[in-house]
Order: C-alpha cells, then sequence, then structure tokens
C-alpha cells in the first residue's frame, strides 16, 4: 500500500497528493468520494472488501492559497531530472551555484542546478561561461502541477484528465 492518491478539490481541480490509506479513510468517513479506484489493489476486512481510491473528490470546497514548489535539495534534483546539468551523469550528484554564492550568486530556482562532484569541483569559482562548461538546460522555477504530474506515471495515465 505505498500507493499514492489525488485528491480533488470540490469543483474537480487538483489539490493535494496524499497516502492510500488517508484517501481511504477520507472516502470511509463520507468526507469525499471516490473518482477512481485501483484496479490492481483491494483492501480487506475479515469480512468485506473495498477498492483502494486512485482518485478522490472532497465533498467540501478547501480554500487552498496558491501552490508554489518549495526550494530544497531533493526538488532541485527532481526538476534536474536526477542528472548533472553540465555532462548528464546521475552519479555523486551535489548543488552547483550557477552564479556562485562568494560573487553574490542568489540560492534561488534559477540560480541552483544540480550537478556532479567533478563538474563542480571543475567549475570552481567561475560561471559556467568563464569555466568553458553549458548548461543542458536552463533553471527555471517549476509549477506545482508539473510535481503533481511525476505520480501520474506510478498511475499509468489515471489521473492525466485531472492535471491538464
Amino acid at each position: 500500500m505505498n500507493s499514492r492518491v489525488l485528491v480533488l478539490n470540490q469543483d474537480y481541480s487538483p489539490l493535494m497528493v496524499c497516502s492510500v490509506e488517508r484517501a481511504f479513510i477520507l472516502v470511509y468517513l463520507n468526507k469525499s468520494e471516490m473518482i477512481k479506484e485501483s484496479m490492481a489493489q483491494r483492501i480487506h476486512s475479515v469480512t468485506r472488501s473495498f477498492p483502494l481510491p486512485s482518485v478522490i473528490r472532497l465533498n467540501r470546497y478547501i480554500h487552498a492559497p496558491f501552490k508554489s514548489v518549495s526550494l530544497t535539495r531533493h526538488n532541485i534534483f527532481k526538476r534536474d531530472n536526477y542528472e548533472c546539468q553540465y555532462c548528464g551523469t546521475r552519479k555523486d550528484l551535489t548543488l552547483d551555484h550557477v552564479v556562485p554564492s562568494s560573487r553574490g550568486g542568489a540560492h534561488a530556482w534559477t540560480n541552483l542546478v544540480t550537478a556532479c562532484k567533478k563538474c563542480n569541483t571543475s567549475k570552481g569559482d567561475f560561471t559556467p561561461d568563464e569555466a568553458g562548461m553549458f548548461l543542458r538546460k536552463k533553471p527555471s522555477k517549476p509549477s506545482y502541477a508539473i510535481f503533481l504530474k511525476d505520480y501520474v506515471y506510478n498511475h499509468g495515465g489515471m489521473w492525466d484528465e485531472f492535471l491538464t
């Protein structure tokens, strides 16, 4: 039961992703309705069997402020697909400031990239241009929907219609 469940607001807009256990409780307590169920698994009690939810919709509208992706090491790695943005390797990854912090480079989405230790050391205290290195893609702040879409691959496209 390591699956995740897409939670929709009452107006069918994506709100969050939660655990199957939490989603099942919300459905069981009539705080939400099951929109799509998991075809692969069911949850069993002594006398009954229940489908596991894949997508649920809350019965009450939740006023959620604009969601943004927090700037964390894990999220930068995720944005960069766990690849060094200079050479493409997936081993010994670290974070690199495009404009070094010693030269006033900010700790921001647009200045941080994933780099392997070898490329990070080679670049040193220079900008990529000064070091003769080139970024594979320009760093930018990802949208919340893009991070939710990463979970779609675990559900074989069952969430596609809700994440457009």
